[in-house]
């Protein structure tokens, strides 16, 4: 089978997979090019609420496949980059389901979800030291972010793995599961967030990205929005809100 980028949507949920299992599921250059697309499409695609991006097989994704990056580092380097930031500008909440190995690329994609899972068993890396390139600073940044400067440095100094019980001190990702209750837990989240209100998280997605520009922005799409009205009705009525404002329509 071919390298690929394969999808399916069920309920409002859609799910990514990283599949290339020959090469740890490595991203391949079309691979990248063809993320930010599929990203595009499933954004604007009302019926979804929430994306799980995960790897076929026992492991999430171990970087690139630099046999197919035939062109310069620095090429190579922007194809991962436009795909991390597609990524973490989706606009609905987007989780990471990682099993096994989560290192270079793969760790950049894990770190521009929302939030991330991991079953015990899980390594990450971040390894840029071992082919003596320079870590995007974009990537840098958002690195720094979930895991605070030293650990960041500790990562990108050494290349070393560290194993899900240290990624979880350190803040990398949210939760670690035992083997075999991953995909449940993943599945009960989604089923949580799907339910919330996207006019909430949406703007939380940016504020926390650090849009302060957006402020006006999100307070016109407030004003008069069904979203609230149904929040407050359904809290008096003690029942579960229908939010049915969705950022697919609205921008």
């Amino acid at each position: 089978m071919e390298p690929q980028l394969s999808h399916h949507v069920t309920g409002a949920v859609a799910t990514v997979v990283i599949d290339h299992p020959a090469k740890r599921n490595a991203m391949t250059a079309a691979m990248w090019r063809r993320l930010p697309e599929l990203l595009d499409a499933l954004a604007q695609d009302p019926g979804v609420r929430a994306l799980v991006l995960t790897g076929a097989g026992g492991t999430f994704c171990a970087g690139a496949d630099i046999g197919t990056l035939r062109g310069s580092p620095e090429e190579a380097q922007k194809l991962a980059v436009a795909a991390e930031e597609a990524l973490a500008a989706f606009p609905k909440p987007t989780v990471a389901a990682v099993r096994g190995h989560c290192v270079g690329g793969g760790a950049q994609l894990a770190a521009a979800c929302d939030l991330r899972l991991a079953e015990e068993g899980a390594l990450f890396g971040v390894t840029p030291a071992r082919l003596g390139i320079v870590y995007p600073a974009s990537s840098t940044r958002r690195l720094v972010s979930l895991v605070g400067p030293a650990t960041a440095k500790y990562l990108l100094f050494s290349a070393e793995l560290i194993d899900a019980g240290r990624a979880l001190r350190s803040g990398l990702v949210d939760e670690v599961l035992p083997e075999g209750e991953l995909d449940k837990r993943v599945a009960e989240l989604t089923r949580v967030l799907v339910l919330r209100s996207q006019l909430t998280q949406a703007a939380a997605k940016e504020f926390a990205a650090g849009r302060t520009d957006r402020d006006a922005h999100w307070a016109e799409r407030a004003r008069g929005n069904p979203d609230t009205a149904e929040g407050v009705a359904a809290f008096l009525e003690r029942r579960q809100p229908r939010f049915t404002w969705n950022v697919s329509a609205s921008g």
